[in-house]
C-alpha cells in the first residue's frame, strides 16, 4: 500500500515544484487552515502546557479524560462502559496494532474485507494470516455477513470499519446485527473451552456521517456481542485533530487490559496536555456540537460538489461514477478509463498508469483502490477532500473533463 501512495506523492511534489496547480485528494487529513481544531480544545492544551502538565501519563490514559470517553460514548452511542473499560494512546494506530497482538498468535487468522485500510500490514507485523473478503459497489463495498461466513470458522478476528476507508460508505443496521449475529452464533458453536472469534470495530469516522445516514455500533445492536468486541475511535477525525494523537478503545475489559499493558510498554500514549484538555472539551457538549455541525457543513459541501460534478460528467457520456457520500471524508468514484489511450500514445492499462495521468494532465491526484487492497484494473478511486479548499474542489471538475477528453 504505501509504495504506490509513496509514488503517488512524490510525483505530485514533483510537479508542484515545477509551479503546475494540483489538487492533492490523496491524503486522510485536515488541512488546518481549512479544517482547524476546535477553539475549546485549543485553549485548553495551551492552558495544560501552561500548568506544567508535561509528565507521562498513566498507562490507562489520565483519569479525566477515561471518564470523560465513558460519559461521551454513553451519550452519543448509547453504550455504557465504564472508565476501566476505556483505553487511551496516541492516536488510533497504536490501539489497533495492540489489539491484535492481544488476541493473536502467529499463524492465527484474520478475516478482513478489501478495500479496506492497513489490515495487511497489521496481519504482517503480527504474524497471523489474512484472509481478504473482496467486495464490490453492490453493497457499497462493505462486507456482508454472508459473504464473511465461509471463512470464519477458524479465524479469531474480524476486522471491520465504519464509515469506511477509503470509500466513505457505511453499514446499514441491518447490514451490521448480521454480522454481529453471525459471529455470536459461531463463538456459541466454539464453546467456552475454545477460543473465541473476536470483532475490531474501526469507527474512527462515526461522527462524520451526512444526510439521513446514522452510524450503528454492533454492541448497541446485539449487547452479547460486548465480550468479544473493541470499538477503536478517537478525535482525529471527528473534531479534525490527526496530530493532537488522541485515540481511545472501548471493549471487553481482559482486552482491553492486555492493549493496556502492550501501550504501556510501547510508550505509545498520548501527551498529557492533549490528554487533559480533550477531557474538558468532550464534556462541554455546547463545544462539541457546535464544532461537529460546521465541521460536517464544510466536508459535506465538498463532497456534495465532487459528486455533483462526477454525476454530470456521467451524464454528459463520460465513462464516471460517483457514489452517494455517506460518512467520513471520502467520496468513492469511478474512472472506468483504462485500455485507453493517452494523446502520447500510452496505453493507461492499470490503475497507476490512470492515477499518473490524472495528476499531470487534470491536476488531480486521488488513490486508486488498488492501494487498499484492490485489483490493479480496478476503475475505482479515492478521493479525500480534507486537504483542500471548497474553492479547490469546485475547480475540480473542469479540469477532469479535460484530461478525458485527450483520451482514445
Amino acid at each position: 500500500m504505501s509504495s504506490e501512495i509513496i509514488k503517488i506523492a512524490a510525483e505530485v511534489r514533483e510537479l508542484k515544484k515545477s509551479g503546475k496547480e494540483i489538487s492533492n485528494l490523496t491524503i486522510g487529513d485536515f488541512e488546518p487552515e481549512h479544517y482547524p481544531i476546535p477553539e475549546k480544545l485549543r485553549e485548553e492544551i495551551g492552558l495544560s502546557y501552561k500548568k506544567g502538565f508535561t509528565n507521562y501519563p498513566p498507562s490507562a490514559g489520565v483519569a479525566a479524560l477515561n471518564d470523560s470517553v465513558s460519559r461521551f460514548v454513553l451519550k452519543t452511542y448509547g453504550l455504557d462502559y465504564l472508565p476501566d473499560e476505556v483505553q487511551i494512546s496516541g492516536g488510533s494506530r497504536p490501539l489497533i496494532y495492540s489489539m491484535y497482538v492481544s488476541i493473536l498468535d502467529p499463524g492465527d487468522k484474520v478475516v478482513y474485507p478489501v478495500p479496506s485500510w492497513n489490515n495487511n500490514h497489521y496481519c504482517h507485523l503480527t504474524g497471523a494470516e489474512g484472509i481478504q473478503v473482496h467486495c464490490t459497489e453492490k453493497n457499497n463495498f462493505l462486507p456482508t455477513a454472508k459473504e464473511l461466513k465461509p471463512h470464519i470458522k477458524k479465524a479469531h478476528l474480524i476486522s471491520i470499519c465504519s464509515p469506511l476507508n477509503p470509500t466513505g460508505t457505511m453499514f446499514t443496521e441491518q447490514g451490521l446485527k448480521e454480522i454481529a449475529d453471525m459471529i455470536l452464533e459461531e463463538n456459541h458453536r466454539r464453546g467456552v473451552e475454545a477460543k473465541p472469534l473476536y470483532l475490531l470495530y474501526d469507527q474512527i469516522y462515526s461522527l462524520l456521517t451526512f444526510g439521513e445516514k446514522h452510524h450503528f455500533n454492533p454492541v448497541k445492536l446485539v449487547p452479547e456481542l460486548r465480550d468479544y468486541t473493541v470499538s477503536i475511535d478517537g478525535a482525529s477525525k471527528g473534531f479534525a485533530s490527526t496530530g493532537v494523537r488522541v485515540g481511545w478503545a472501548f471493549g471487553s475489559r481482559p482486552i482491553i487490559h492486555k492493549m493496556r499493558a502492550i501501550i504501556s510498554h510501547l510508550g505509545a500514549w498520548a501527551p498529557t496536555p492533549e490528554q487533559n484538555a480533550m477531557a474538558v472539551f468532550l464534556k462541554d457538549t455546547e463545544s462539541v456540537d457546535e464544532f461537529l455541525d460546521g465541521h460536517k457543513y464544510k466536508i459535506q459541501r465538498s463532497l456534495d460538489a465532487l459528486y455533483k460534478g462526477m454525476k454530470q460528467l456521467k451524464e454528459e457520456g463520460f465513462p464516471v461514477d460517483a457514489i452517494s457520500p455517506m460518512g467520513a471524508i471520502y467520496l468513492t468514484l469511478k474512472l472506468d478509463v483504462q485500455g485507453k489511450k493517452t494523446r502520447e500514445g500510452e496505453v493507461l492499462d492499470n490503475s497507476m498508469k490512470v492515477t499518473l495521468h490524472l495528476i499531470k494532465e487534470a491536476g488531480l491526484a486521488l488513490v486508486p483502490f488498488t492501494a487498499f487492497g484492490g485489483n490493479p484494473d480496478s476503475p475505482w478511486f479515492r478521493a479525500s477532500v480534507g486537504a483542500c479548499s471548497f474553492q479547490e474542489i469546485d475547480q475540480v471538475i473542469p479540469r477532469l473533463k479535460e484530461a478525458l477528453l485527450q483520451l482514445v
